[in-house]
């Protein structure tokens, strides 16, 4: 007996409904194609909406000499030489644009007196070129394109969880899936097909993404489809996430509490940032601070806990109300603790993918005919460092032009050729799962990926630990086989984490694999067998299945941008 299949079918279908969704949907609908967005937790509640920090266009509001190329050098420089120029120049010289349309929709930015858009320094930024409202950015950038959304009549199906993308030929032509809430079945046609589904920082055990999002799904659609996978090692860690309470493990404490003047101690109360980077101390880039901070409970100087301290509890109440309200209200409710008395405990916590699904600069087509990748599941912007505000703005500049490229790809199709084979296997593959009744509990093994890649590919990584990793992780997959999956009357939770288990454990494996190849240290990936820098490995790293990692050459630096860049100093800036 087969469960109920919805058969829909639409010109571009939109996986994932966070900003970058959104946005496409949002292009799509502008142009007047038939689109569908569907996601896996309701679209209020995306992933975008804990951004806070603010979103970078070179706007020149408050230094008139900024400009898209000084943008753009800054990007390359902070992403250690691994980003794509042609990338960086299209988000860079698309910014402003991202940031009109926005407006366009009704997004409240802080404004000057006069006006003008105001902007703020974030770390390693040569002007201030970072937009902003309050410290709850994100938020309202994810509340703008939903308004706008609704205005377009966009249809957004809130509980499908999409297993698989359906490919014929190298080219796809829809997707299967299912609902969360009743376990119905989706076979959707689509003549392009747009992924928005997030990184996979979930695979960590302290990580600032919520429960069951970021778990590398795209990763799996991705390479099952016949994608590949791109710098999939270069992760960032967070310096600021929550230790406690267990369950909110990771939630971050936004740098602004740094820029603010929040002081890092050890704990033997020693400011430490001293012996690490004397000159910015506490403003210095996140994977300085990170590295600081993993380095010094390691050595065994951290906090009871296993973290450090950050307090900013000698700041006026007044400057923590106005300039860090989530941050006191965010510690008052998950610990009871008042930030403007107390010091905050903190460890580096797994939160940007900086890799993921191999494109092309122009469109983010995947080379998948009518594939396209965008946001964190894409790669190419942010090399071996994110600089802070750019990942928003990447959601805007892309989503736009993928809308576009999708748009022209369903416009040109003479035909679209469908594959039963494909669909039936997508089905089965559920069906199995829905029938596994092994002894083998999924969480308890998502809990055990997530302490291999803590112990073996967390923040400092050599060749011992990341073979251990790949045995323990072969072990993982091997109980993988016998696990049991129980639908109940509150949903299909079970399945849709099973799938969640399958996602992790190819992103795992990607950046296992990835790490262990890259036999250097740049950015965020430490390599304490290798601490510097080999000039050899200024390539990208590309993952296109177990075993196989290749190197991907890097096109030069256009000379008028290389001129341009330079050690920024952070000295009173935000480093979000």
């Amino acid at each position: 007996m087969h469960a109920l299949e919805n058969r829909i079918a639409t010109s571009v279908l939109v996986i994932g409904t966070g900003g970058a969704g959104l946005r496409a949907a949002i292009e799509l609908a502008e142009r007047g194609v038939g689109v569908l967005a569907v996601g896996k937790r309701p679209k209020a509640d995306a992933h975008t909406t804990l951004a806070a920090g603010g979103i970078n266009a070179a706007l020149a509001t408050m230094d008139p000499e900024d400009t898209w190329q000084q943008h753009a050098a800054d990007t390359l420089k902070e992403s250690y030489l691994l980003a794509h120029p042609e990338t960086v120049r299209i988000v860079a010289e698309g910014a402003a644009r991202g940031i009109e349309d926005l407006e366009r929709y009704g997004m409240p930015f802080a404004r000057e007196e006069d006006g003008r858009i105001s902007l703020r320094f974030f770390g390693a930024h040569s002007y201030r070129r970072t937009a902003y409202a309050g410290d709850y950015t994100g938020l309202e950038i994810q509340r703008t394109l939903i308004n706008r959304a609704a205005q377009l009549d966009i249809p957004v199906l809130d509980t499908v969880y999409v297993t698989r993308l359906l490919v014929r030929d190298g080219t796809v032509f829809g997707a299967y899936g299912f609902d969360l809430a009743d376990g119905s079945r989706y076979v959707i046609h689509a003549d392009a097909v747009i992924l928005a589904t997030g990184g996979h920082t979930r695979i960590w055990r302290r990580t600032s993404s919520r429960r069951d999002e970021n778990t590398g799904d795209s990763f799996r659609l991705a390479v099952l489809a016949g994608c590949r996978i791109r710098d999939a090692e270069l992760v960032q860690f967070h310096p600021s996430g929550l230790i406690a309470p267990e369950s909110a493990a990771g939630t971050l404490v936004s740098e602004a509490a740094r820029g603010e003047g929040g002081i890092l101690r050890n704990g033997l109360g020693e400011r430490f940032m001293e012996r690490y980077d004397p000159e910015r101390m506490e403003l210095s880039t996140r994977d300085r601070v990170s590295l600081a901070a993993y380095t010094e409970i390691k050595q065994g100087r951290g906090t009871p806990a296993g973290g450090v301290w950050l307090d900013v509890s000698h700041l006026p109440r007044e400057t923590i109300m106005t300039r860090l309200p989530r941050v006191y209200q965010t510690l008052l409710e998950l610990q009871m603790l008042d930030i403007t008395r107390q010091p905050i405990e903190i460890a580096p916590t797994a939160h940007y993918s900086m890799g993921g699904v191999w494109v092309r600069p122009e469109d983010h087509g995947t080379g998948v005919g009518g594939l396209y990748a965008i946001g964190e599941a894409a790669s190419g912007l942010h090399g071996a460092n994110r600089l802070g505000g750019n990942s928003l703005i990447e959601l805007l500049v892309y989503g736009r032009l993928a809308g576009q490229a999708a748009a022209e790809h369903s416009a040109g199709l003479e035909e679209h050729r469908r594959s039963a084979e494909a669909v039936e296997a997508a089905r089965a593959e559920v069906d199995e799962l829905l029938a596994a009744d092994g002894p083998e509990n999924v969480r308890a093994l998502q809990r055990a990926l997530r302490d291999v890649m803590t112990e073996h590919a967390g923040v400092v990584r050599d060749e011992s630990g990341l073979l251990k990793g790949l045995e323990e992780l072969a072990a993982v997959e091997a109980r993988m086989a016998d696990v049991g999956v129980h639908p109940d009357l509150a949903g299909f939770q079970d399945l849709a984490h099973a799938f969640d288990l399958k996602s992790a454990a190819l992103a795992a494996r990607a950046t296992i694999e990835s790490a262990l190849e890259r036999r250097e240290t740049r950015g965020c990936h430490n390599r304490s067998d290798y601490p510097r820098l080999d000039p050899e490995l200024q390539v990208n790293l590309v993952w296109s299945g177990p075993g196989a990692v290749e190197r991907e050459p890097i096109p030069p630096v256009p000379a008028a941008i290389a001129a341009l860049m330079r050690e920024v100093s952070t000295a009173g800036k935000l480093v979000e």
